[in-house]
């Protein structure tokens, strides 16, 4: 993934894997590909008023809202434990100005054990009309430029909610950004008819899981055919070696495993294994899939 060097395409997915080596009891950690870690911002956050998940038919809604310790507080009590478990970790942050992706980014600067940092560009932008960064390629742009104050490979991690999100990975690409994490949550709701309320705290959330994962396809598919020299990151919906297979065949070089996560915690390793076994049937390599489907 640009200067990032995985053992293999299979990640956990920031949100779902904690913020430290909570995996680490069901899964090697080192076995996988890396370890997204939880968004974190530069001081802590508490999140967003419960109730914050919720089933959706195929798919899970949520608005947790980015609770996290803070980068300091993370980097003294979570990563320890990453770096014993031998992970790849990827750190994550996240801001609501510029200035706070600055300021998270730096407080990661020279610190050991990370391999990149996945900025979480689908967060409202206070400064630009609570609009999504990830939905305005200069907001895109600043962020990540900020961003770059860590001193670490950039992941921008976008979002499927906008019909500029070619244009916004472009702008990624072009402001530092050696891949794309493709895609975040989905915009969704889920009502309490016998309230006719909204059964989330916070209203709206992330819609996540197996309902999206054809929206995932379809956006990795259409940013390799735009940019198919930027290394991309497939997210949403990945549970077995099918759905993996998919994404890479549409133009991820790697994927991330989240939401199955929360079903099962141990399903990263079993999308590593599954995808194993399928490309050795297949007599093939995952770097050789990458693509493949567009000819």
């Amino acid at each position: 993934m640009g200067s990032v060097r995985l053992r293999n395409p299979v990640l956990t997915a920031s949100g779902t894997a904690g913020h430290g080596a909570e995996l680490g009891a069901y899964v090697d950690l080192a076995s996988l590909g890396g370890v997204v870690v939880k968004s974190l911002s530069a001081t802590p956050w508490a999140g967003n008023p419960a109730p914050r998940l919720h089933g959706a038919g195929a798919a899970m809604v949520n608005a947790v809202g980015l609770q996290g310790p803070g980068v300091v507080a993370w980097v003294e009590r979570d990563l320890p434990a990453l770096r014993q478990a031998r992970a790849t970790v990827v750190v994550s942050i996240w801001g609501r100005t510029v200035e706070e992706f600055g300021a998270a980014a730096a407080l990661l600067r020279g610190v050991t054990g990370l391999a990149a940092l996945e900025v979480n560009l689908s967060c409202p932008n206070l400064e630009g009309g609570r609009h999504l960064f990830a939905h305005d390629p200069a907001a895109t742009g600043a962020a990540l430029e900020a961003a770059a104050a860590a001193g670490l490979p950039l992941w921008a991690k976008l979002s499927p909610n906008t019909d500029r999100l070619i244009e916004v990975a472009g702008t990624a690409r072009d402001a530092g950004a050696e891949a794309v994490v493709v895609a975040n949550t989905v915009l969704g709701m889920v009502l309490d008819t016998e309230r006719g309320r909204p059964v989330l705290g916070n209203g709206g959330g992330g819609l996540s899981g197996p309902a999206i994962h054809a929206v995932a396809v379809r956006a990795v598919w259409d940013m390799h055919a735009a940019h198919p020299d930027l290394p991309i990151v497939g997210v949403g919906g990945v549970r077995d070696a099918t759905t993996a297979v998919e994404l890479l065949q549409a133009g991820a070089s790697a994927v991330e495993v989240g939401t199955a996560t929360l079903v099962d915690p141990r399903a990263p390793a079993k999308v590593l294994a599954a995808l194993d076994r399928w490309l050795a049937d297949h007599r093939t390599s995952a770097a050789a899939l990458v693509g493949r489907a567009h000819g």
